[in-house]
């Protein structure tokens, strides 16, 4: 069967690689050895608009399709010179997984190096970084995932004075976007704060749903914590990203809270899995207690090309 690749160049090509992550997802058994579409959207309208400020696909994203046109792979970065496989089971091979990692190396490399993620249960793909000179990186991503059960209990156990709703209308965006500041840039001066709008980019995702937008609120009516929860009801899956605590908030279990209100959420509205990710062992700790102890790795492969973009 020949399988061919070409760039992403029309916007009809993005929606039929969300469905073939779904396919790909389940055809996994709902395990994250591919992004689901919820990562592939949070990527194009957060990390692309509002992290990168690149408004195209262009250059980003090839694709890997046979004489039908039905697709057998996806590369595409996440970050720049960062780069991510996705391959249907039924199309994966080493020719295929190699072409793809050489489409990379020639197209997608920054600086002369290249990372290539790989999930630990993609042994044919970790075998060929190996054999390609790739070294994986000491820091993996712990992919979470539980099983929601529809008679478990889902009741977050609150410090007292503090309250778990859906975030409210465009005037509550500044506070939510200043809680977010406030839990990733906790060591930087608040004079690098960049506003609010970015926010807005958020609620144009095609799985965006306010009342899985949560956030937490303190006895003095401050947002000091939050999670949003992208639910996919093709594969009954959600995805929490991101998940995080205003400082002068934390270890007061807001985070362990946020998690549970947002587990029996989703229970209500049909889904049968959730996922998320961490990388520092604060984050993987309170995933670990609230989710439960099945995780999957996933590595950074890097590599000096020697040449790049």
């Amino acid at each position: 069967m020949k399988i061919e690749m070409r760039e992403l160049n029309k916007e009809e090509d993005y929606w039929n690689i969300r469905n073939f992550l779904r396919q790909i997802f389940l055809e996994n058994g709902r395990h994250e050895i591919s992004w689901q579409p919820a990562r592939l959207d949070y990527w194009r309208w957060h990390v692309l608009l509002n992290c990168l400020e690149i408004d195209t696909l262009k250059g980003l994203v090839y694709i890997w399709e046979d004489e039908r046109g039905q697709l057998a792979g996806v590369l595409n970065i996440e970050d720049e010179g960062e780069v991510f496989l996705q391959v249907h089971p039924k199309f994966k091979t080493r020719e295929l997984e190699g072409q793809m990692i050489e489409t990379a190396e020639k197209k997608l490399a920054k600086n002369g190096e290249l990372q290539v993620w790989a999930h630990e249960d993609n042994p044919t793909l970790i075998e060929l970084l190996k054999d390609k000179g790739y070294v994986p990186k000491e820091n993996p991503e712990r992919k979470h995932r539980k099983i929601i059960d529809s008679t478990e209990n889902f009741k977050p156990d609150l410090a007292s004075g503090y309250i778990i709703r859906s975030l409210g209308e465009r005037e509550e965006l500044p506070a939510r976007a200043w809680a977010s500041w406030r839990a990733f840039h906790p060591n930087e001066k608040d004079e690098g704060y960049s506003g609010w709008e970015w926010y807005l980019n958020i609620q144009k995702m095609p799985l965006y749903r306010r009342d899985l937008d949560l956030v937490c609120v303190s006895p003095e009516k401050e947002i000091s914590g939050f999670c949003t929860i992208w639910f996919d009801d093709v594969t009954r899956s959600a995805y929490f990203e991101p998940v995080g605590i205003d400082p002068s908030h934390q270890r007061k279990g807001l985070g362990r809270a946020l998690l549970t209100e947002g587990l029996g959420r989703l229970q209500k509205v049909g889904a049968t899995l959730a996922t998320v990710g961490g990388y520092s062992p604060a984050a993987n700790g309170l995933y670990g207690s609230v989710m439960g102890s099945d995780h999957r790795k996933i590595f950074a492969w890097e590599k000096e090309i020697g040449f790049g973009k």
